[in-house]
């Protein structure tokens, strides 16, 4: 698939479908950016999380974060988050749209996941406080079923499907894995 096929698909699908959205409440709200780069072919952008911060340490996350009372929307909540945290231009990214709101279950966030591209070269600058490095993986990677597996966790008695993603000894999982299988499952579902 293309970059310019992917970003075809990615808004005719988004652009069709009733999204889920979580009710405001107790849990934190927050927002992160999947970011499509072009290398000849689509990648997606994730960065890994320092060993330092207070949540999710040392794990593969999309850029984002906290939404900030001052942030205009969710929208610009994830471009500040993504500007601050891994160096990636606000006027850089042209947003394709936003999926399904996903919950984590052990530490009480909300995430709302935008999907945007990035046409312009960009020289990643991780913060080094949140984010130790960006990690680049391309679509084909992440849609080879051999990276893919599933696991039935057990927490206080449920027992849940928890995803992973595997490339290059990295491991994407919890509910970064869950937004990127609802992507990637958006996108390679068949057309009707």
């Amino acid at each position: 698939m293309t970059v310019d096929e992917l970003v075809t698909l990615t808004r005719k699908r988004l652009d069709v479908r009733q999204r889920r959205v979580v009710p405001m409440g107790v849990l934190v709200q927050a927002a992160v950016l999947i970011p499509i780069v072009d290398r000849g072919a689509p990648y997606l952008v994730f960065a890994k999380r320092t060993d330092r911060v207070g949540h999710h340490k040392g794990q593969i996350s999309f850029p984002g974060g906290v939404v900030d009372p001052s942030d205009a929307s969710f929208l610009e909540a994830a471009l500040r988050e993504c500007e601050e945290e891994i160096g990636l231009p606000r006027r850089a990214v042209e947003p394709l749209g936003v999926l399904d709101d996903t919950e984590t279950v052990a530490t009480q966030f909300v995430i709302t996941p935008f999907v945007g591209l990035v046409r312009e070269p960009v020289a990643w600058r991780p913060d080094g406080g949140e984010i130790e490095r960006v990690i680049e993986v391309p679509w084909s990677a992440l849609t080879d079923p051999g990276a893919f597996r599933v696991e039935m966790w057990e927490r206080d008695g449920v027992r849940r499907p928890v995803y992973f993603y595997d490339y290059q000894g990295e491991t994407v999982w919890g509910a970064t894995a869950r937004i990127l299988k609802g992507y990637l499952d958006l996108i390679t579902a068949p057309t009707e």
